[in-house]
């Protein structure tokens, strides 16, 4: 039997288009991300979150490899964020307004990334997948 392609929603980074769409907002349009932060749960962070757990039940090579890079790389934009935030709070230099509730919709998706990568390699270790048994 030929083994079937994954769907292109599988294949797609979700959680990191929401986590760059959001500190996108956040930098380049302060003002709308402070009226409208309960947009981003609706329209950015509830959709990651759903599609992102669909992944979770597909054991392909292929997906779980490009899940863990994608999650890999919003860390380091989430990170890089932070680390910005606060040299602009601390000396000054740099000015950028990320309010609490920007914290903590990226802080949910992330969680949701590694709570998607654990169970993605529980499946791998209950199916056997890579060992070859």
């Amino acid at each position: 039997m030929a083994q079937s392609q994954p769907s292109t929603f599988l294949l797609l980074p979700w959680s990191l288009a929401a986590i760059t769409i959001i500190i996108s907002l956040a930098i380049f349009s302060p003002e709308w991300a402070g009226d409208n932060w309960n947009w981003l749960a609706l329209v950015l962070i509830i959709p990651a979150a759903v599609l992102e757990n669909l992944k979770s039940g597909y054991s392909s090579i292929r997906v779980m490899f490009l899940k863990v890079v994608y999650t890999t790389i919003s860390f380091f934009m989430v990170g890089a964020a932070v680390g910005i935030w606060w040299y602009g709070k601390t000396y000054g230099g740099i000015t950028t307004k990320l309010s609490w509730y920007i914290f903590l919709g990226v802080g949910v998706i992330m969680v949701i990334d590694l709570a998607n990568i654990f169970s993605m390699l529980k499946s791998v270790k209950r199916d056997g997948t890579f060992a070859g048994e």
